[in-house]
């Protein structure tokens, strides 16, 4: 093994490789049971745990010692527990949940790789169903949205530490951002920023839930509609993060423009994603772009340096470029 990517040099190795959507099912299979939720507060013995989540039983202790060996769980005598990472991110009533993520992750995109043949034969997405036909169903868009939470609730705290530009008594606009959860932290860190979001406007009412839960209404505004068509506001800091990435080159170039268009003089452009740097760039990214064309019409990762060509053109200042997190990058733009 090198790190934690099989060596692929021999034919255990290759194996154990071909294996590895077992492990990511494991996971999955255990946030949509809700298993580390039920484990959280009280460690339990195989038989109580098949009773509390209503399982046959046949299977069930390999299964919790695959969690084991993942380092999902521990084993103390008979009884099991959630392992540290687990306790933290994937109990459902934590605010530092990511498992809305992983449910989406097994619903979309854990059958979408099973077709990844058939996406690199004819190049066409292979979800089954577009965004506009998301956005028709509350049940799968409130999916949607707690996928996004759970990227962004790890994301917020490192955006807002890798910048230091924040503008006090400022404004900030993140650009299909949801229903606010990332413009949320900004301005519980920084009171002084007004905040503001633009998404399309069936996220209105998650929004205007989230914002009550998070104590914020009032402090973060919501506009709705489409950012190919409609104008966006205009504030001191404007995010672009895990946007572009759904668009190809061409619409990404648009919507860089136009959201450069929307800072206002002296201002900045923040755009984050999994930018495929390095040769090869990381594993990670690349599976992200895969998901990209598996998800999208024409969407994929892409360089920084399509951003500072696409930003220079549009008359921004390129300030610098930055790991945020252990896979973004983010490339910080001024305009003067």
């Amino acid at each position: 093994m090198t790190g934690t990517v099989p060596n692929a040099t021999t034919p255990a190795g290759l194996i154990r490789l071909c294996n590895a959507f077992c492990d990511a099912k494991a996971l999955i299979t255990a946030v949509e049971l809700d298993l580390f939720t039920v484990l959280h507060d009280d460690p339990a013995t195989e038989d109580q745990i098949r009773d509390r989540l209503r399982l046959h039983g046949r299977g069930l202790r390999d299964y919790l010692h695959l969690l084991v060996a993942l380092g999902l769980l521990e084993k103390d005598g008979d009884r099991y527990r959630n392992a540290a990472g687990a306790d933290q991110y994937l109990v459902s009533h934590q605010p530092t949940f990511i498992g809305g993520f992983v449910r989406r992750a097994g619903t979309n995109l854990y059958p979408a790789w099973g077709r990844l043949t058939e996406a690199l034969r004819t190049g066409a997405p292979q979800t089954g169903s577009d965004y506009e036909q998301v956005i028709r169903d509350p049940g799968v868009l409130g999916q949607f949205v707690r996928m996004m939470d759970g990227l962004t609730q790890v994301l917020g705290p490192q955006l807002i530490e890798a910048f230091d530009g924040w503008p006090a008594g400022g404004s900030v606009l993140d650009v299909g951002g949801c229903r606010g959860n990332i413009a949320g932290q900004i301005v519980k860190a920084h009171p002084g920023l007004t905040g503001h979001v633009f998404d399309l406007p069936q996220m209105g009412p998650f929004f205007t839930e989230h914002m009550a839960a998070l104590g914020l209404t009032g402090q973060v505004h919501f506009h709705g509609g489409n950012f190919f068509h409609d104008p966006l506001p205009e504030a001191d800091v404007v995010i672009l993060g895990h946007v572009l990435h759904d668009f190809d080159p061409g619409r990404r170039k648009f919507l860089l423009g136009k959201a450069g268009a929307a800072v206002k003089p002296g201002g900045s452009l923040l755009v984050y994603d999994r930018m495929l740097e390095g040769e090869p760039p990381q594993v990670e990214n690349l599976v992200i772009s895969l998901d990209m064309l598996l998800v999208s019409d024409g969407g994929s990762e892409y360089p920084a340096g399509e951003v500072h060509e696409n930003a220079t053109a549009g008359g921004l200042t390129v300030v610098e470029d930055r790991k945020l997190g252990d896979f973004d990058t983010l490339v910080v733009l001024r305009k003067d």
